[in-house]
């Protein structure tokens, strides 16, 4: 079993250019990219990965080309949560049967589904699907908020990780330094990667991590590796910014904006979605360049 540490990339689907479907040879590139620069899992099929987007059949798709280019180099966390219960049984126990090394669940986002509920989904898809499960913990989005102890006890039904996307610095406190014995807390917010790193976070679910993977494996290992908070610090002068103004936009089309802009071609956006207008994207160039990178 996988030992999930590390900065895991919240990794993008790559489309064709006619957004019709998933790039098979664009995807391998970038997944390519992301292990030669160090990064320590792929979670592709969850929000930076523009999933609501995906058909049923291109998310298990998804999921099978990761496993296949990661080829056993890094793990794969894949995204199986869905509206429906069913929905998230059946990508889960794909996922497993792919290879993946865990499921990050995110529960029902339409109508918000209480700690009963939720409990009895997550432990259904365990016990379908038999391998751990993160759960995506992002509020904002599907208006389940758990306090810390709540979701702690999630891990008696197979919730192994935490996805924390909530923004609430505090509460993920509470789960690194109150509940580390029983759900192990990975910092999904992206201003807060610096605090969470420093405050012994496992590591971090980062759709940053796709524009910017050398910066980010070098904060962790700075950070959490090293313990050299002075360096760390100079790092996250850099870093901060981009992840600023990736919280500030559509998360998906800014990340898509910025590999664009770096070199690397994505396909854009399905719609209703599209990518970031020109002055905007020049803004996140100044702001890509003074971080230390190429653009184009």
């Amino acid at each position: 079993m996988a030992d999930l540490h590390g900065i895991m990339v919240a990794l993008i689907t790559p489309f064709t250019d006619d957004r019709s479907a998933i790039d098979v040879n664009r995807l391998q590139a970038h997944i390519e990219r992301m292990v030669k620069a160090g990064i320590h899992g792929l979670v592709p099929g969850e929000s930076t990965g523009e999933f609501p987007s995906l058909t049923l059949a291109e998310r298990k798709q998804l999921t099978e080309l990761c496993v296949k280019f990661a080829a056993g180099r890094i793990p794969v966390v894949a995204g199986t949560g869905g509206l429906t219960s069913a929905e998230a049984l059946e990508l889960s126990v794909h996922a497993a049967q792919a290879g993946a090394a865990a499921v990050m669940v995110v529960p029902p986002f339409y109508d918000p589904v209480n700690l009963t509920e939720l409990t009895a989904l997550l432990a259904e898809i365990h016990e379908a699907a038999k391998i751990p499960i993160v759960y995506y913990n992002i509020p904002s989005a599907t208006g389940v908020k758990l306090s810390p102890k709540e979701l702690a006890s999630l891990s008696k039904v197979g919730v192994k990780y935490l996805k924390d996307t909530s923004g609430d610095g505090p509460a993920l406190t509470e789960m690194l330094f109150g509940l580390s014995d029983q759900i192990t807390a990975f910092n999904g917010w992206d201003t807060l990667t610096f605090y969470g790193l420093a405050a012994g976070a496992r590591g971090g679910i980062w759709g940053a991590a796709n524009i910017i993977p050398e910066l980010a494996v070098e904060l962790w290992d700075t950070v959490a590796v090293q313990g050299d908070l002075k360096k760390g610090r100079e790092l996250w002068a850099k870093i901060w910014p981009i992840c600023k103004f990736l919280e500030s936009h559509n998360y998906a089309a800014a990340v898509k904006t910025g590999l664009e802009l770096t070199g690397t071609a994505t396909g854009g956006l399905r719609k209703p979605f599209h990518m970031l207008g020109p002055q905007v994207a020049e803004e996140m160039k100044v702001l890509i360049q003074k971080a230390g990178l190429r653009t184009v």
